[in-house]
């Protein structure tokens, strides 16, 4: 696959995540990247194999499975059409936000 499918799937991937609620991308950087920068820090949270991709998320809320689920539905939906529709798919939470632990609901 070639490095614009390559950039088109990790736009997706970024777009899905994005629209997901409870969700953000792990960044590598921890903050948002300067306008200036010519890309997307966020792509660093996604990791594109031939046969696997590998996304790294803050979850902001809880219970994960369920979460988990929506997220991976959002990801699998945006990658149809592209060469790793059919990929397996890693979800990884690296950080669990404050906002998770503030619900009305409590925790389970």
């Amino acid at each position: 696959m070639s490095a614009a499918d390559s950039a088109a799937a990790v736009e997706a991937v970024i777009t899905a995540v994005d629209t997901t609620t409870g969700v953000r991308l792990a960044t590598p950087l921890g903050v948002d990247a300067p306008r200036w920068w010519p890309w997307d820090a966020r792509g660093g949270a996604v990791d594109l194999c031939p046969d696997r991709i590998e996304v790294r998320v803050v979850a902001a809320a809880l219970p994960l499975p369920p979460l988990l689920d929506k997220t991976a539905a959002a990801l699998r939906t945006a990658l149809v059409g592209t060469g790793w529709a059919h990929a397996r798919l890693c979800v990884v939470v690296t950080e669990l936000d404050s906002a998770a632990f503030e619900s009305d609901e409590g925790v389970t």
